[in-house]
């Protein structure tokens, strides 16, 4: 009996993007142990989020991310383009807040990951870490006419601190996500485990952005402490080292005292992640 040749099932480009998109919010979501953050532990400084109220939001907007992706496809960055992102994403935002319970768990990485898959989406055949973001704020430096006027957290702390925020992240090329995903490279040549140089990757963010969600949740002295908390873990080796992993624990009993939650941080490494996955994969 001759059996019929299985082929391998190819993915459409826009479907392979939101499982990279998704894979890497998981990853960031995993990652354990990240200072003030929700992961394998518990809650962090967080009460209505857990690990896996972010494990089902990641998978509540494999759609929107697909979405994304094929609303960009083809296109060039444009006014009409971005308000079309931007209606997917608002979409996006309430998948998210049906399955979390009103929770908010990745409105910054639906921003900063939406522009990336559609950036990607626009060349195919150029997605380079560098390329990618420099396509991500040409599409964000276009304004969003039919935005909604609500302020949030994060526009609310750009505005009593005076910093530019996930929007001038974006604006910029997305410099705090390339970083990340040089530090994570740099300690996987170094031969440093996976995780701990994700880690690392996390706390060379967290040394140098100015998190609104800090700022948010505790003010200067928050993004202070995180500041020099994560220098002191890279300066004593790292989390891959005995000293630096106590270090990265001090912080993390800190950043909780202070009911603060570095979730810009954790969203440049989600990014970083995807840039990864999709320069090495091509």
């Amino acid at each position: 009996m001759v059996h019929a040749l299985q082929l391998p099932v190819r993915l459409h480009p826009a479907d392979r993007l939101a499982d990279l998109a998704v894979a890497a919010l998981i990853a960031e979501a995993e990652l354990t142990p990240k200072p003030g953050l929700v992961d394998a532990r518990g809650p962090g400084a967080h009460a209505d989020i857990e690990l896996a109220t972010l494990l089902a939001s990641a998978e509540a907007l494999r759609g929107c991310f697909r979405d994304l992706a094929r609303a960009a496809c083809g296109q060039a960055p444009s006014p009409m383009l971005r308000e079309e992102l931007a209606r997917i994403g608002r979409a996006g935002e309430a998948a998210m807040y049906r399955v979390t319970g009103g929770a908010n768990t990745h409105r910054g990485a639906i921003w900063a990951l939406g522009l990336m898959v559609a950036a990607a989406a626009l060349r195919p055949d150029e997605t380079s870490p560098d390329a990618v973001c420099a396509r991500a704020g040409a599409i964000a430096r276009f304004p969003d006419r039919l935005a909604p006027d609500v302020a949030t957290n994060g526009a609310r702390a750009c505005r009593a601190y005076k910093v530019a925020g996930a929007r001038g992240e974006a604006w910029q090329g997305f410099p705090h996500a390339r970083l990340a995903l040089a530090t994570l490279r740099e300690r996987r040549a170094a031969g440093v485990e996976e995780g701990a140089a994700r880690l690392d990757a996390l706390m060379a963010v967290m040394a140098r952005l100015d998190d609104t969600c800090l700022l948010h949740r505790g003010g200067r002295r928050a993004l202070r402490v995180a500041r020099l908390g994560a220098r002191a873990v890279l300066a004593a080796g790292g989390a891959g080292a005995p000293t630096g992993r106590t270090a990265l624990l001090a912080l993390d009993r800190r950043l909780l005292a202070l009911n603060a939650s570095p979730g810009g941080a954790a969203d440049m490494l989600a990014a970083a992640l995807f840039l990864d996955r999709l320069d090495r994969e091509g």
